[in-house]
């Protein structure tokens, strides 16, 4: 997702955290960044609830105070990219990446694929919400994202399937096991797309690499269900013709 070329504040939280204006990067402090960084991801906050998320482990008064030095700075040297009120958010005029693939998640989630721009499995697909942060309200933030990104990601290859765009299905599905490559619906959508293109070599070798990947991950396998699908032996991933021959020799 590019930064837009309308003058004023892009604030950028996707692969990277980034303020620019005008196009141009603007350096920030890395007490500045978390604030703002917190106040992209999480809207609007009291100011109280916002020193605990960012300063937990430190007294109160002093959580208090690092958030109203970091409000000062932010007010005095990047002016109008606060509304420093209480509570605190980022001045309505600041575009901020994360929003955008929110409201395209929303628009999914609404009307399926109907509308939705070429472009938009690769937003979602590459939409990793600060990644090498590992505060814990990142963390659970960025699961809720991701979870939310791969649900959009299995409802567009669903819609496709159904409108038999077999190729966009393919790739919203395959998109999907890259953003969460151990969630079995995904690789099931997946290999349902390769069926619908008569590709059934391509289908039973997502199978087998997600079973191996499965197992080395967590130590289970796929469900039978999955297998099924396919006509495998969900022991040993091979056809059942297959291992009725390989018994009886």
């Amino acid at each position: 997702m590019g930064f837009s070329a309308t003058p004023g504040w892009d604030l950028r939280v996707l692969g990277f955290w980034q303020l620019r204006y005008d196009g141009v990067p603007v350096e920030v402090g890395a007490r500045q960044q978390r604030l703002l960084a917190a106040l992209a991801v999480l809207h609007t906050q009291p100011r109280h609830v916002l020193a605990a998320i960012l300063w937990p482990d430190s007294p109160e008064r002093q959580s208090a105070g690092n958030l109203r030095a970091s409000v000062f700075r932010i007010s005095h040297e990047l002016p109008r990219l606060l509304s420093a009120t209480d509570p605190l958010q980022l001045d309505c005029a600041v575009r901020v990446d994360l929003h955008e693939v929110r409201e395209l998640i929303t628009e999914i989630t609404l009307a399926g694929a109907r509308s939705v721009p070429p472009e938009s499995i690769d937003l979602l697909q590459d939409a990793n919400l600060l990644p090498g942060w590992y505060e814990e309200w990142v963390l659970d933030q960025q699961n809720h994202l991701l979870n939310q990104r791969v649900d959009a990601l299995q409802g567009l290859a669903r819609s496709f399937l159904i409108s038999k765009s077999f190729s966009r299905a393919l790739g919203a599905a395959r998109a999907a096991t890259v953003v969460d490559p151990l969630r079995e619906s995904a690789q099931h959508l997946l290999v349902r797309c390769h069926l619908a293109e008569d590709n059934y070599a391509s289908a039973v070798q997502v199978y087998r690499s997600f079973r191996a990947h499965l197992g080395r991950e967590l130590g289970v396998e796929p469900s039978t269900h999955f297998a099924e699908l396919l006509g495998l032996d969900s022991a040993l991933g091979e056809p059942h013709q297959l291992v009725r021959a390989m018994k009886m020799g």
